[in-house]
C-alpha cells in the first residue's frame, strides 16, 4: 500500500496539528477520530500517526500534558 502524502507527514511529526489538544489532554480516541475524519485514514494509520505525534509533542511541549509518560497509556488498549 502507497502512504499518502497527508499521512506520512504526520507520521513524520510534521506541524499537523488537528488531534494536538487532544493528545496533550490524554483524550486518546477522540484525537484518533479527528485524525481519521482529517486524513481520511485507516485505525491503523491513525494510531501510528498518533503516537508519532505524541512523541514530537512530548519534546517540544512538555509541561502542556495533563499527566506522565508512564500514565498516559494506561486503560487504553490497542
Amino acid at each position: 500500500m502507497r502512504e499518502s502524502v497527508s499521512i506520512k507527514a504526520m507520521t513524520d511529526g510534521a506541524a499537523i496539528d488537528v488531534a494536538d489538544d487532544q493528545i496533550l489532554a490524554k483524550q486518546i480516541i477522540r484525537g484518533l477520530m479527528v485524525i481519521r475524519e482529517h486524513l481520511g485514514c485507516s485505525l491503523h494509520e491513525a494510531l501510528e500517526a498518533f503516537a508519532t505525534r505524541y512523541e514530537v509533542l512530548r519534546v517540544e511541549r512538555p509541561d502542556d500534558f495533563v499527566c506522565s509518560r508512564d500514565e498516559y497509556g494506561v486503560g487504553f488498549y490497542s
